[in-house]
């Protein structure tokens, strides 16, 4: 499998192809941003078919800020939650939280368990263009610089997910 292999992989989301690499692979970690052209500082997002994928990179919250996170998985809700000690700066950046979520694509959830956890999760698309939403437009961005493209089709949400801060419930990103 790429993944487990240190490369990058697309993938079909609840809205746009992402790009996903393992969490832990530090090379593939910078692959997948100089790929995107984005910077370390502003962290990525992490996926995962359930919520046990995640706990290896995030520090829980007591029960009453976590049950509206809890609420809204599986589904396209991203949320910050305080990330676990010593993770790749290349995760949550310049950040003390990690964006995380339980992804409702069935294609993506069947990825991370093929994997044996949580990925990463980023628009694919060079950063300043339009994410991709056909495998031909990862193609196009991308020609052969990834380990495999999973094609399927795209759920049903128009936009990227949202984001939101588990601590006081503020949206990020809308």
């Amino acid at each position: 499998m790429a993944l487990r292999r240190g490369g990058v992989v697309a993938y079909p989301t609840e809205a746009v192809y992402g790009l996903g690499c393992d969490p832990q692979n530090l090379d593939a970690l910078q692959r997948l941003l100089d790929l995107k052209q984005r910077p370390w500082q502003k962290g990525l997002i992490l996926i995962a078919s359930d919520y046990q994928q995640l706990l290896p990179y995030v520090t829980p919250l007591n029960a009453a800020l976590m049950a509206p996170v809890f609420a809204s998985w599986p589904g396209p809700h991203t949320w910050l939650l305080p990330a676990a000690a010593n993770l790749p700066r290349e995760l949550c950046g310049d950040h003390s939280m990690l964006a995380v979520r339980v992804t409702a694509h069935p294609l993506a959830a069947a990825l991370c368990d093929h994997f044996g956890g949580a990925i990463t999760s980023t628009s694919a698309n060079r950063s300043g263009l339009p994410p991709c939403r056909h495998p031909r437009c990862v193609r196009g961005q991308f020609t052969n610089a990834l380990g495999a493209i999973l094609h399927g089709s795209l759920g049903a949400s128009s936009r990227p997910s949202t984001i939101r801060d588990a601590r006081s419930g503020a949206f990020l990103r809308h």
